[in-house]
């Protein structure tokens, strides 16, 4: 029989329906997987009963001969940004260890609704703050990835849901959710040879959702395959009245109607994403990308996004000036960590609780954002910046004339080592520099497989679409798939 461990979210999804096993083998199995996979640092907090309990439930259902739930028994990770009631949430951060909400995040009661069970809360970056997942106070989430051989570094998983990504790809969990602010599940996903798809703004709600900057934050899935990431959407997505962001519309069967076929379909190439330095691994797998999708039938159009060398810029003011305003209510007052001395007044407590529980990356994002925002240089930066970020959208809306979807790169390389720009914050940030641009028009976005580098590390190729066309963007991203053939896994170092 198959290791259950090896089965994506479809596969489990069926077997348990079939009987093929039942929902208690696949929780047991995967219970062990994630206790033996310490070395990874993917999770902060294990939740093996919350998975047993939804299995027990499943397996009830199908005795009694009852209609399973969508996602009955299968278990998955959740990112440490959603808030679980009962179950310790931080955002990675010393400033919220120890905090239980009282509360769910709207997205994982859509998916314990769903009959899903919890493995664990999943390492990240502070905050969400991150491309390495090296900004997290409990540590780095190391890729399970290695170089090739005689290149043993540890290698980053991607950020800031490297702790989703790295599971996936581990085979730990078999699927899990991300949020994405300007690449957080692309980018990582593109790392560790997994997909992710990040949804238009407001597909997904962001009630219970810990934030970072909040015309940016969408959550989003994470998955071995599309397939799988369509199966999660579905039971993600919906209308939320306490999320005034949240989209009124109806949520597509985006799985029944997938399809490789882009016959009829025109797909843009941005000329501005071959950018300057852009390694040849990185130009050829883009070229291999519009192969794969002109042979399932596409036509290719070329077309120019010219506001694409400002969007980095934009992002990092709009997004620090949003998380300094959003991150001001963790101040010791009410919940998570306090520092206070003797002697010591209000302002005291607030700077000395602020100094302790924030990482180096928060509080430049902090400050950076706090700068933006003063009276001084609110109109020569803030204003400029979302300025941008409409002719940047204007640039989308442009092209949509011309094209149904954008084919492009999803990272400018493949993941590097640990610590390997974590000392250059500039260098670090420009891992976004294609994934950013739909982020701040909040168009749907997605991340597959595409192949290996010279050392054996994934590649990954991105899709962007319309604003609500998910099905338009997993359909091209299944197109790729099916020609990809990406069958390569880590060695089980771990």
């Amino acid at each position: 029989m198959t290791d259950v461990t090896d089965l994506g979210i479809a596969a489990l999804r069926d077997g348990i329906r079939a009987g093929s096993f039942s929902a208690r083998e696949v929780a047991d199995a995967f219970i062990v997987k994630v206790s033996r996979a310490k070395a990874l640092n993917a999770f902060i907090v294990e939740t093996p009963d919350h998975a047993i309990a939804a299995a027990k439930e499943a397996d009830a259902a199908r005795a009694a001969g009852e209609t399973l739930k969508p996602l009955a028994g299968v278990p998955i990770g959740m990112k440490d940004l959603f808030a679980t009631k009962g179950v310790q949430t931080t955002a990675a951060s010393h400033i919220l260890e120890g905090f239980k909400p009282v509360y769910e995040s709207t997205v994982s009661q859509k998916l314990w609704d769903a009959g899903a069970g919890m493995l664990g809360k999943l390492n990240m970056d502070q905050f969400a703050m991150g491309s390495s997942n090296e900004t997290s106070y409990f540590g780095n989430v190391i890729s399970p990835w290695r170089r090739g051989p005689g290149d043993n570094a540890p290698l980053a998983p991607g950020g800031s849901s490297g702790g989703s990504s790295a599971a996936i790809a581990a085979r730990i969990v078999p699927g899990a959710t991300g949020t994405d602010t300007g690449g957080s599940i692309r980018q990582p996903a593109a790392f560790t040879g997994i997909s992710g798809i990040k949804p238009t703004y407001g597909r997904c709600s962001r009630w219970g959702v810990v934030a970072f900057a909040s015309s940016l934050d969408q959550a989003g899935p994470m998955a071995r395959d599309v397939r799988d990431c369509a199966i999660l959407l579905e039971n993600m997505a919906g209308f939320d009245p306490k999320d005034s962001t949240s989209l009124d519309m109806a949520v597509p069967k985006w799985e029944h109607s997938l399809s490789g076929d882009l016959r009829g379909k025109k797909i843009g190439i941005p000329a501005e994403y071959l950018m300057e330095g852009t390694p040849p691994e990185i130009a050829a797998l883009w070229q291999q990308g519009i192969d794969w999708v002109k042979d399932a039938g596409a036509e290719i159009v070329e077309v120019s996004l010219p506001h694409t060398k400002y969007a980095l810029p934009a992002y990092y003011i709009i997004a620090p000036a949003e998380a300094s305003s959003n991150l001001a209510r963790y101040d010791g007052v009410r919940y998570g960590l306090r520092e206070l001395a003797e002697g010591q007044n209000l302002q005291d407590m607030y700077a000395a609780t602020r100094a302790a529980g924030f990482g180096d990356e928060v509080k430049r994002r902090i400050l950076i954002g706090t700068y933006v925002l003063s009276a001084g240089f609110y109109d020569a930066y803030y204003t400029q910046a979302q300025k941008v970020r409409t002719l940047i959208a204007r640039d989308f809306e442009r092209v949509w004339d011309y094209c149904d979807l954008l084919l492009t790169p999803t990272a400018p390389s493949a993941a590097f080592a640990l610590g390997e720009k974590s000392d250059d914050p500039l260098a670090m940030y420009l891992n976004d520099v294609f994934t950013v641009p739909s982020s701040l028009a909040g168009l749907p976005a997605m991340s597959v497989p595409g192949g290996l580098d010279k050392s054996g590390l994934p590649l990954g190729l991105q899709i962007i679409g319309k604003p609500f066309d998910e099905q338009g963007v997993l359909n091209a991203g299944l197109a790729i798939e099916e020609r990809a053939s990406f069958k390569a896994r880590p060695d089980a170092w771990w």
